[in-house]
């Protein structure tokens, strides 16, 4: 789920490294499709651009309670996903889904993975717009026409498109087919993870969107490949022309923003009552981000102290900011340990962390519970993994538990090495130090 990456090893997916195994559909779960898990099935509701009414966000929140566990779960796509569901529940949650307009098309759920920069449009000031488009009612018209195609039921349900305002915060989230706006009327269109892109027509964007994703699939046929995603097979697109920006890939700041309100959710999760608070304080409409959060525009900054009483993170500077890990155990029967208990620990534990590294002043972590690192963040980030005798802590997945020999190989490769894995007493210390990392 780039930013949700491929649940492999870090770094898996390279120039330089042999390209997966793609001869079987892929089994990302739906709405229509559930997963079963330790915990019950598993439904993953898209939401193109993380949007959400008022109302789609409230039924939500009654499908969470009756049918699964009473909890919501947020992605690294924006979407949402509710566990502990009964196996016979699925007709009745597309009931529900359909009632509000949240399952549009049967046969091409899946594919509505669509991110999109979560403050478009909101921050306008004196000086003009951050951004340089309404990616919103692009957001819209992409997810409308992708539905409407019947090509479309053919890419993987882990084919993500990114539409960016210009800021560059999704562009930096290696999607598949990704757009971005520039000044006066610009528009760069990049394909996997070519550093240089295609100049686009203004008023033909979300063709050459759709185009491009078309092209990839008649590209796999020509050439009898399987692949999911386009960075798994560069040789067979059209390199760019244009070169492209660095992306910073800043999440939303939690507080009040021009023209709403920003909160954290921490690991992505609400309970029910929680996420009715998180509807009540909005003036309408939710976008959720690829950074689990959620974006309220339109939303007065006095509803802030009642979603922070809730448990929402609304003030910047915490360890817990870009902090993420997968479902651990029970849920996962994969998983060595319960990371999200032991991951919530370290972070209560440990100070503020504001290191000067990276766009928000410190590396994003994730606890992962086995070596598929289900979830992990885009780029760089410290990677904590169990190993069932405690955590081994590293930077980029480079391997920190390594021989003394080669620590100083391990340092030119930033990890952080400790040549032991970390007791859970250990973890806030050695995972603070690693997010302090800066080269």
């Amino acid at each position: 789920m780039p930013p949700t990456p491929d649940a492999t090893a870090p770094g898996a997916a390279g120039p330089d490294r042999e390209v997966p195994d793609r001869g079987r559909a892929d089994a990302c779960p739906g709405a229509l499709r559930l997963h079963t898990a330790d915990d019950g099935a598993l439904a993953r509701i898209r939401l193109p651009g993380g949007l959400l009414t008022d109302r789609q966000a409230i039924a939500l929140a009654e499908a969470a309670e009756a049918l699964g566990d009473g909890e919501l779960e947020t992605t690294s796509r924006g979407n949402v996903q509710l566990r502990g569901l009964a196996p016979h529940c699925a007709a009745e949650l597309a009931d529900r889904l359909r009632a509000v307009g949240l399952l549009p098309s049967d046969t091409h759920e899946r594919v509505r993975n669509i991110v999109a920069s979560p403050t478009a449009g909101l921050d306008t000031t004196a000086e003009g717009a951050v951004g340089n488009a309404d990616v919103q009612s692009w957001v819209r018209e992409l997810d409308a026409r992708l539905c409407a195609a019947d090509w479309a039921a053919g890419l993987s349900g882990k084919f993500l498109f990114a539409l960016d305002d210009g800021r560059g915060d999704v562009a930096a989230l290696d999607a598949d087919v990704t757009l971005v706006a520039g000044p006066g009327g610009t528009r760069l269109l990049r394909l996997g993870r070519d550093g240089r892109g295609h100049p686009v027509e203004s008023g033909r964007e979300v063709t050459a969107v759709l185009d491009a994703a078309r092209s990839f699939l008649a590209a796999l046929r020509t050439h009898g490949r399987k692949a999911w995603h386009l960075r798994e097979v560069p040789e067979l697109l059209p390199a760019g022309t244009v070169p492209l920006p660095a992306f910073a890939g800043s999440a939303p700041a939690v507080g009040a923003l021009r023209g709403g309100l920003s909160v954290g959710l921490r690991f992505g999760r609400a309970s029910a009552g929680q996420w009715r608070t998180l509807v009540a304080a909005s003036a309408g409409e939710l976008r959720l981000t690829p950074w689990r959060g959620a974006v309220l525009p339109g939303a007065p900054a006095d509803r802030l102290p009642g979603l922070a009483a809730a448990g929402f993170r609304t003030e910047p500077g915490s360890a817990w900011e870009r902090a993420t890990a997968c479902t651990g155990l029970p849920g996962c029967a994969k998983s060595l340990a319960d990371v999200r208990t032991d991951a919530a620990r370290a972070l209560d534990a440990g100070a503020a962390v504001r290191t000067g590294a990276g766009p928000d002043g410190l590396l994003p972590v994730h606890w992962s519970g086995c070596e598929r690192r289900c979830g992990h963040p885009a780029g760089r980030w410290v990677d904590v993994l169990a190993t069932g005798r405690g955590y081994r802590v590293t930077v980029n997945g480079a391997n920190a538990d390594v021989p003394e020999p080669d620590a100083a190989k391990a340092h030119e490769m930033n990890a952080v090495v400790t040549n032991a894995v970390v007791t859970n007493e250990e973890m806030a210390e050695a995972v603070a130090e690693a997010r302090r990392t800066t080269k």
